[in-house]
């Protein structure tokens, strides 16, 4: 018999002033579980978990927490108080302890010195990264919970700190549920996947890296339930999963397009490598995006500090048509490096040399652009009218904005009534409408729901210019990019064909720093002994579990494209649906389960074999 849960809803209801955000639901969280929650931006995922920590009352329905349990919630944007001090604000998170255990100052101190923080400073004017450091800070080193509540925690972290809090997470005992856009954080992290959707919740005993397989199996027994019963779909509810699973199915061959432009890119990073420190050969006019040499960048030390080195003699060039990741820790120099990629940072040494005819389009994290008093129509029209040109063409605002997932009630709302992730799907809409052939996007992905990501990752495959893309989103990086440019800091800047996974697979070994902020490559003769050592010499084979697991992966894979085809053909029965509807939805949630197991264990096999013949040759 399972345990009961900690942290339980029963058939909870919230109204906010109209249609209820969610009815009727149903959920609760143990020790130990693992869980993520899915749905569309606005669709009530931030208000379930502010229900569940107790910050929002219930209109119907009953919370139950078990006596003595302690819930931990980081919100999806922290508002703190301008005043208090770092070290005060996460000792406010420390739990009342015995009599008998004194000053647990300590806790504190391990927690800010753990994550890289300055506790003297004060919590006003943080930057995003920093506010995202400073509330896990609280949350799950200190307040010690039962209960785990983290809406986005990965945004603003860059790559190091997100596997720095996968690796924390991964060892918390206690009950964990994520609000996240980060796909590969969730794959890792999550066993429990709960999808809001409409107002109901749905819930699957499988992490996320099944969820597509599974919502478009309910989806299509759904569907298939009311053509039966001969109800009509919601209009709006057709367009988008049938948008929803058209971008899937196209998606198929832009994989393919991708891989045939990352080994282009291969080609000319291998010949351009080889011509180094010779007279480079120069490009077609109009080919040439831009061109670096030789180039270096510094900028002068703080309070007698060594100057921060962000370049030291690096080379690129980036081409029409190229889609090229800048990655790095939070401070190491992406946005310098951006700077002079796109001729607005000068360097201190080395050249410089821009394409011509460049129109570039910049969509800024800060989302600095935006009035909040205007609306999504007022933003894009300018106020006159109801066309906007996208890229030189007319087109109805609202159709418009309606690609970008928004529905009709909000396009006449303020800009300050929307939530992080309209406002970011509205500045994207705003960018992408403009003429440009260079994309310079810092952080789009901040805030989107998988669906807008989707669509994000449709429109920019589709762009027919070149991009520049700074994000922390490893899987969005797999999928677009053809080139990896990595700030590594101490003026380490590398280049990798490929997307993020190739990147981790290529690189050098990177310098000594803490995981979850950016820090100086120490100096040779005074880094501390234990950085000194000789690296340990990288395993050259496969361990005995994951031998083990790739031995027994095959059989797995050919049972569940048995039992997937099976259950094809049971769902193929046109009767079986009139004899059995539930059987029908059961048999259709199944084989959503299936596939995606499928489709995981496939990935997983795949993933073992090439690193057995990477470790082999």
């Amino acid at each position: 018999m399972a345990d009961p849960p900690l942290l339980a809803l029963r058939d909870a209801t919230v109204t906010f002033g109209g249609r209820p955000t969610f009815a009727g639901l149903s959920v609760g969280l143990g020790k130990g579980d693992r869980a993520c929650l899915v749905g569309r931006n606005g669709g009530g995922k931030s208000t379930l978990l502010k229900v569940l920590a107790g910050l929002i009352d219930l209109d119907g329905g009953e919370r139950f927490m078990q006596p003595g349990i302690r819930v931990a919630y980081m919100p999806q944007e922290p508002v703190f108080p301008p005043d208090m001090t770092i070290d005060a604000y996460v000792a406010a998170g420390l739990p009342p302890a015995p009599e008998t255990a004194g000053d647990r100052s300590y806790l504190v101190d391990a927690a800010l010195g753990e994550l890289a923080l300055d506790g003297a400073r004060r919590l006003e004017n943080l930057s995003g990264g920093e506010g995202r450091r400073v509330s896990l800070a609280r949350a799950l080193l200190v307040e010690e919970p039962d209960i785990l509540l983290l809406d986005e925690p990965t945004n603003h972290l860059d790559i190091a700190a997100i596997e720095w809090l996968e690796e924390r997470l991964a060892s918390f005992t206690g009950g964990l549920l994520l609000v996240s856009h980060d796909r590969a954080f969730l794959t890792r992290l999550s066993r429990r996947t709960l999808w809001l959707d409409r107002g109901a919740l749905y819930e699957i005993d499988k992490g996320f890296a099944a969820f597509e397989e599974w919502s478009d199996g309910i989806l299509a027994a759904e569907e298939a339930a009311q053509a039966r019963a001969d109800k009509q779909i919601a209009s709006e509810t057709v367009w988008l999963r049938q948008g929803i699973s058209a971008r899937r199915r196209r998606n198929q061959g832009r994989v393919r397009r991708l891989a045939e432009m990352r080994l282009e890119r291969a080609d000319r990073v291998q010949i351009r490598q080889a011509k180094l420190g010779a007279a480079a050969a120069t490009e077609p006019g109009g080919r040439l995006v831009v061109e670096l040499e030789h180039v270096s960048k510094s900028f002068p030390g703080q309070d007698d500090k060594p100057p921060v080195v962000i370049a030291e003699d690096f080379s690129t060039r980036v081409l029409r048509g190229d889609r090229v990741g800048l990655i790095g820790r939070n401070g190491a120099g992406k946005s310098t490096l951006l700077g002079i990629l796109t001729g607005a940072v000068p360097p201190d040494g080395g050249t410089v040399r821009l394409g011509s005819n460049l129109t570039p389009a910049v969509f800024d994290q800060r989302r600095a652009s935006l009035d909040p008093e205007a609306t999504p129509w007022t933003t894009l029209t300018g106020g006159s009218g109801d066309t906007v040109f996208v890229r030189g063409r007319p087109r109805h605002v609202v159709t418009y904005l309606k690609e970008f997932l928004f529905e009709e009630r909000q396009i006449l709302a303020k800009v300050s009534t929307l939530s992080g992730g309209e406002r970011n799907r509205l500045l994207l809409a705003k960018v992408l409408a403009q003429p440009s052939n260079l994309l310079v996007l810092d952080e789009p992905t901040n805030d989107l729901d998988m669906e807008t990501l989707d669509l994000l990752e449709e429109l920019l495959a589709d762009y027919d210019g070149t991009l520049l893309l700074v994000s922390h989103d490893r899987d969005f990086l797999d999928r677009l990019v053809t080139s990896v440019i990595a700030v590594e800091g101490g003026g380490v800047i590398d280049e990798y064909v490929g997307g993020y996974t190739d990147y981790v697979r290529q690189r050098r070994p990177p310098p000594t720093a803490r995981p979850a902020a950016a820090s100086p490559r120490p100096d040779k003769a005074t880094a501390p002994a234990e950085q000194q050592r000789p690296r340990e010499r990288p395993k050259q084979r496969l361990s005995y579990n994951e031998q083990r697991e790739l031995d027994r992966l095959p059989e797995r894979i050919a049972a569940l494209e048995a039992e997937k085809a099976a259950l094809e053909a049971k769902l193929a029965d046109p009767g079986f649906y009139e004899r059995d509807a539930a059987g029908f939805r059961a048999a259709g949630a199944r084989l959503a389960d299936a596939a995606g197991e499928l489709e995981a264990t496939e990935e997983r096999w795949l993933e073992l074999a090439a690193l057995k013949e990477d470790l082999e040759t």
